[in-house]
């Protein structure tokens, strides 16, 4: 019996989508368990760091907190509209004549091109860069809070207050940055399943390269203390560190 081409995207879509989720799984098991081993949990540690400092130098320092934060929010806002746009897009897209997918639909395209297949690759694509919009703009929400709480007169606003807002922001850019790369994958989905595996394992090979941390010891002092503030926001860490 000949192998059907279109039977290659029920086993190599999901093998790939495997692939990119397990290393994410696998990612947050060590941002939450072993986050000097990443990226995102070295930097949600330094943050804070960050946070008590600007604190504690209040009236010298607040201007370039504010300077940071406000590059920030235009960051986040500018990535969200980059999403929505795409997410504009991909609807419009849907709703056009087939005539104009008729570049995914050929006959180079080596796998399913079936309507409902198609209808399935442009649904999974823009829910993904609507997840990206939902997730900068409560990043933006979130830097913005922070900026509000740090310029407000008097200032005796709690500084775990202000970590909890500048971490959860900078955990919804993250995720947002997460769902773009998701987005991107699917997009190789449509020149079909085969340059979609292959997308999803040097995608993952990348990621792995890029979201290793290479420094073993503590940067600051006071990581142990920041350490315990976020994981009292019930942010990111669950249980302490012993540094030796």
């Amino acid at each position: 019996m000949m192998f059907d081409k279109e039977y290659l995207d029920m086993v190599l879509v999901p093998l790939g989508l495997t692939t990119v989720l397990s290393y994410h799984l696998i990612l947050l098991y060590r941002v939450l368990y072993f986050p000097y081993t990443t990226v995102i949990g070295f930097m949600n540690i330094d943050k804070s760091i960050w946070v008590d400092r600007i604190m504690q130098a209040r009236k010298d320092e607040l201007g370039n907190a504010l300077t940071v934060l406000s590059s920030s929010i235009s960051v986040s806002t500018f990535l969200a509209s980059v999403s929505l746009s795409l997410s504009s897009l991909i609807g419009a897209w849907i709703g056009s004549s087939p005539s104009s997918t008729t570049i995914f639909t050929g006959k180079f395209i080596y796998g399913d091109t079936s309507p409902t297949t198609m209808i399935i690759k442009y649904t999974a694509l823009l829910a993904c860069f609507l997840a990206a919009f939902a997730c900068f703009v409560q990043s933006t929400r979130q830097f913005l809070h922070a900026n509000y709480l740090l310029t407000t007169p008097g200032g005796d606003i709690p500084a775990e207050m202000v970590k909890r807002a500048v971490v959860r922001g900078g955990n919804f850019w993250s995720v947002g940055l997460r769902a773009l790369y998701l987005a991107l994958d699917l997009l190789i989905w449509l020149f079909g399943p085969i340059p979609m595996l292959v997308n999803s394992v040097m995608m993952v090979v990348i990621l792995h390269y890029l979201d290793s941390n290479s420094v073993a010891q503590p940067l600051h002092h006071q990581t142990f203390a920041a350490e315990q503030m976020v994981k009292r926001m019930g942010g990111v860490f669950h249980e302490p560190l012993t540094y030796g």
